[in-house]
């Protein structure tokens, strides 16, 4: 049996901007619960939880790691995530697993882009969120900061404790209605706190508008409820490796933070029905997966799972999402950075780890009927590299190791391109790419070779043909080929995809061949038409044709319906589609302009600007993929190195028609070169 409850259970996951220090406050977490007998530190590559020679040769984290801790009977699990925002996946995965997300700020570099886009995620997804000012020793603004937070994020932020002795420890102003502190002060804190919080009560927030006064101790319960429901955002204070404010934010987050049973409900959605999952240690186990890895000692692969009903044992038999045949888990264990000890049970609301198990991030582990549950919104990953193994027996290893950062990684993606055959990676950023790579060498002895990706540029049409007609004949003793078909060609909305039409009254084309004629159009969409690339958003009516009674047959029908296809589509003003991103570019303020104009030359449009404090804008404009390939040096280079970019698929649209008589000419050239290599 479990020492604790589900009441007693905090889940929480260190969110923010890399640097900000998170993987330093959940070391410091480690050593003052008396877990870790020494203080582990990032940058001697001593950390309890960036423990992989990949972490400690970058000196920051690029994979979450759990850990857990015991705070005043609460047991507390604590996800620490990546900040760097090429690393946004296991981040944006680990709001899958806790009901709190606890976004970590540097006080000396302030509001970052990862700050924001944490908070943000955390809020949209539902969870709880606390803001955390690390690093309080070596800040001069803290009260422009606090401002800055307050104006970027609403007044829901509100500090919980202030810094005292210059960074030196924190005062509580929940419990405090006086003493000093090194900013602000600590009377109109604990004011602004209670109301606020009482705002989460309707009946206490009567009592306390009648009085002008409450008891700190009657609002503790409704702490949690407002954190829960994001009308509360307490705002803290620490000094991570001076571990200074970390035990003050533990027994907040034990006091205070919602509990699995008082959280964001999840819900499991079983076709059109959604039914919250209640955190019952009695009912059917329901769990989701939001974390895979491969131990870097054994390269077992772990499941991490995040119970949300029932009681989940090693001897029991549970379901993979909509597989039929049920598995056992096997033995189950609590992860405490790079040590995996073993449990005998996970209650709901606990997280637990597997070993061997075939999943994936997202699945749904369960006993009884099964279904979905909604996972936090991933960024697309848009940026891409092709690959070539060096050696050329290397490549189904290559493909097997891709396979399996695929499975560990929501944000990264591998594919073999079918217009061009290249294999593709596709990640978040450049960094994101190469750490894949440089991972891949390091454990599986591959290495490859990179280049910038063909764009998946698409071909569609702007006019309509009718009465188009093709027939193939083919007599060369024994047995022909007939087929005669005639088709009308229309364009499809955008987005609608390829659409085959049966408008044959009659049988002029036995039915059987019908299907063949469908079958030569969808062959010849996959290579283009006008410049090999797929062609989409296009309807096909097969209007009238000719069957031969005894030559007619399936593959005379599907080169038929192939040429026809291709001579209408010549007939139909054909056009390119390219790739357009949403890019979001984070830089200092001064360099705006220089930002603006190399976007304005690379045909983006800017949607908008967005000052942030600390000095930094955000910009947000719609450009063609073709004109991103340089687009991470470039902002390197224009900023020095303290800009930042993302971008996700927006849409496809017409290419401008100079741009693609180069790409067809281009096609053109490469189709020539090949035919003359054979």
């Amino acid at each position: 049996m479990a020492s604790y409850s589900t009441a007693d259970i905090r889940n929480i996951a260190l969110v923010g901007h890399q640097s900000s220090g998170k993987t330093s406050l959940a070391d410091a977490i480690l050593h003052v619960t008396g877990v870790t007998n020494r203080l582990g530190d990032v940058n001697t590559q001593s950390s309890h939880l960036d423990f992989t020679d990949e972490a400690k040769t970058r000196a920051c984290s690029i994979d979450s790691a759990l850990c857990h801790v015991t705070v005043k009977g609460k047991q507390i699990n604590v996800i620490d995530t990546p900040g760097a925002p090429d690393f946004a996946g296991p981040a944006i995965a680990a709001l899958a697993g806790v009901e709190t997300a606890v976004c970590v700020v540097s006080a000396t570099a302030g509001i970052e882009v990862n700050t924001r886009r944490m908070m943000e995620r955390a809020k949209s997804y539902g969870i709880g969120r606390i803001l955390v000012v690390n690093k309080i020793d070596s800040n001069l603004d803290l009260a422009g900061l606090i401002a800055g937070l307050q104006e970027l994020f609403g007044q829901e932020c509100q500090p919980m404790n202030l810094p005292t002795n210059k960074g030196g420890g924190v005062i509580n102003c929940f419990a405090h209605s006086d003493g000093s502190a090194d900013v602000g002060s600590v009377a109109d804190t604990h004011t602004a706190l209670i109301e606020r919080i009482v705002e989460a009560d309707e009946a206490l927030m009567e009592e306390y508008l009648e009085k002008g006064e409450i008891d700190p101790a009657r609002l503790s319960g409704v702490i949690s409820k407002a954190i829960a429901a994001g009308s509360f955002v307490p705002i803290l204070f620490t000094n991570a490796r001076g571990e200074v404010g970390v035990q003050e934010l533990l027994d907040i987050v034990a006091d205070y933070c919602p509990s699995p049973a008082e959280g964001f409900r999840r819900a499991l959605v079983e076709g059109d029905k959604s039914t919250p999952i209640e955190p019952d240690p009695a009912g059917r186990f329901i769990g989701q997966v939001f974390k895979i890895f491969a131990d870097p000692r054994s390269n077992i692969k772990y499941t991490i799972c995040r119970v949300h009903s029932g009681t989940l044992r090693s001897d029991g038999s549970i379901h993979i999402g909509d597989e039929r045949k049920p598995q056992r888990p096997g033995q189950l264990y609590k992860l405490q950075g790079a040590e995996h000890p073993e449990i005998g049970e996970a209650i709901a609301g606990d997280i637990v780890a597997m070993a061997k198990l075939d999943t994936r991030i997202g699945d749904v582990l369960h006993v009884g009927d099964g279904g979905t549950i909604e996972m936090p919104k991933f960024p697309h990953p848009m940026f891409a590299l092709a690959i070539m193994p060096k050696s050329r027996g290397d490549a189904d290893k290559v493909s097997g190791a891709l396979a399996k950062f695929t499975e560990e990684d929501p944000c990264f993606l591998a594919d073999r391109d079918p217009v061009t055959s290249e294999l593709v990676i596709h990640g978040i950023g450049d960094l994101h790419l190469r750490t894949i790579l440089s991972r891949m060498q390091h454990h599986f002895k591959l290495e490859v070779e990179t280049k910038p990706p063909k764009i998946p540029y698409r071909e569609t049409i702007t006019g309509s043909a009718r009465d188009v007609e093709y027939t193939h004949k083919k007599q060369s003793g024994g047995a022909g080929q007939f087929g005669r078909v005639i088709i009308h060609v229309e364009p499809n909305e955008r987005g609608k995809g390829y659409e085959f039409v049966d408008e044959i009254f009659g049988g002029s084309i036995d039915q059987s061949f019908r299907p063949s004629v469908d079958k030569g159009v969808q062959s010849q969409l996959k290579e283009g038409v006008v410049a090999g690339y797929p062609v989409v958003d296009v309807i096909v009516r097969l209007a009238d044709g000719k069957t031969h009674p005894v030559d007619s047959k399936d593959i005379a029908f599907q080169i038929a319906g192939r040429e026809a296809f291709k001579k209408a589509f010549m007939m139909c003003k054909p056009v390119l589609l390219e790739p357009i991103v949403r890019l979001e570019v984070t830089v200092p303020n001064d360099k705006v302009g220089d930002i603006q104009g190399d976007l304005a030359s690379r045909r983006g449009r800017p949607e908008g600007q967005e000052m942030l404090p600390g000095g930094l804008s955000v910009i947000s404009a719609r450009v063609p993929l073709s004109e991103m390939s340089d687009y991470h040096s470039r902002i390197s280079s224009i900023t020095g190195g303290q800009g930042s970019y993302s971008m996700e698929l927006s849409h496809y649209e017409q290419v401008p028609a100079n741009v693609q008589q180069q790409i067809v000419e281009a096609a053109k050239k490469a189709r020539e070169e090949a035919r003359a290599a054979h």
